[in-house]
């Protein structure tokens, strides 16, 4: 029997179940399913959110990264830092316009970038630096700002993990030049489907973004650029309307569980996320670390306890990366992560003893 499970995504929207309902009649009655007012409305709604002045909603959040890119023409010439702890959607998106990736090691304690790593990293073909926010909690957002400033290189959130995790108070979106969100189904504001958007105050840049998104076109028949065809379509987006209105309150119950657990782990024999002050995480992610990783997920499954690992193979181990120069960097504290990583069953669909049976199971486990 399972004690405490994955994330169960069937639960979550279940509640949502008779809210759908009506979102789906509405938009059949509207017979507008792509590029319509539930986008619309979903786009204003999402930018007052994060606190910024425009979103553009995208197929996915791949293509709000890559999208993003594109729209500041990053191309063959140019490099892009990014962490070299993340998931491999980060490098696909500089990957894809032809740019270079500058992996970039995080710091031990946060797995987020480190600004001082990332000032050694910058050249003259740098255009511009992706921070991930990695498991929802956000990085050091403003010695990074400061480098990119002096040097005019523009700053990606990669927020895929992060909506509405808070870093000095404001929230991931709303603290680079732009950022792409994913809605995929897990995440902790996710669709019913793929989805995703991007978020920003610059104005020309989410115009372009809304052209790119539509094959380059922002009028009909008429196509400025060599664009994609990556839109939030009109029912995921009417369904995120609902889930945004939920979205505190279940970061909240995910912050209080993990607030137990961070209490209840303290002398245990596992290394525990640390969090800075300035930092109001999401916690997507439980992830903890131990030396002897694989055999503690075994005997965690033996109690119940569904613990994962997010990710188990670093961006420049994986074939994708295999026939570049990445594949022969060397990235001890990425290795390290990676091998050390697991998640425990934190989230808002937990049961309400998770945390005490969570807490069982480690106590019990004997190196």
């Amino acid at each position: 029997m399972k004690l405490s499970r994955a994330l169960d995504v069937r639960s979550i929207n279940l509640r949502d179940g008779a809210a759908f309902q009506k979102a789906l009649e509405r938009v059949l009655q509207s017979g507008q399913f792509i590029l319509g007012p539930e986008l619309e409305a979903f786009e204003r709604e999402f930018s007052s959110y994060c606190g910024v002045a425009h979103c553009v909603g995208v197929g996915n959040g791949l293509d709000a990264l890559h999208l993003t890119l594109r729209a500041w023409d990053v191309g063959p010439d140019d490099e892009v830092i990014v962490p070299a702890n993340t998931y491999i959607a980060t490098w696909l998106a500089v990957t894809h316009t032809g740019a270079t990736p500058v992996p970039v090691e995080p710091r031990l304690d946060t797995y987020n970038l480190d600004p001082d790593l990332v000032e050694r990293a910058l050249t003259l073909r740098t255009k511009a630096i992706i921070v991930v926010h990695l498991y929802g909690q956000p990085a050091d957002m403003d010695p990074i700002a400061a480098l990119a400033r002096a040097n005019g290189i523009r700053i990606l959130e990669d927020s895929a993990q992060a909506h509405g995790a808070l870093y000095k108070g404001r929230r991931a979106g709303s603290l680079g030049d732009a950022a792409g969100f994913s809605f995929y189904p897990s995440k902790n504001l996710g669709a019913l489907g793929d989805g995703g958007a991007v978020t920003t105050n610059d104005a020309a840049l989410a115009g372009r973004l809304r052209s790119l998104r539509n094959y380059g076109s922002a009028r009909k028949d008429t196509n400025q650029f060599t664009g994609f065809n990556s839109r939030l379509d009109e029912l995921q987006a009417a369904f995120l309307r609902i889930k945004l209105k939920a979205i505190d309150a279940d970061n909240d119950l995910r912050r209080l569980r993990a607030g137990q657990l961070l209490l209840a782990l303290a002398n245990a024999d596992v290394v525990l996320p640390k969090v800075p002050a300035w930092a109001k995480p999401v916690w997507h992610q439980f992830v903890v670390r131990h030396s002897e990783r694989d055999r503690l997920i075994q005997h965690l499954a033996g109690l119940g306890v569904d613990a994962a690992i997010h990710y188990p193979v670093p961006p420049h181990f994986q074939r994708a990366y295999s026939d570049t120069a990445l594949a022969r960097l060397h990235f001890p504290i990425t290795e390290k992560i990676h091998r050390e990583v697991l998640s425990l069953p934190l989230h808002s669909s937990a049961a309400d003893d998770a945390v005490e049976r969570i807490v069982s199971a480690l106590q019990s486990f004997r190196p």
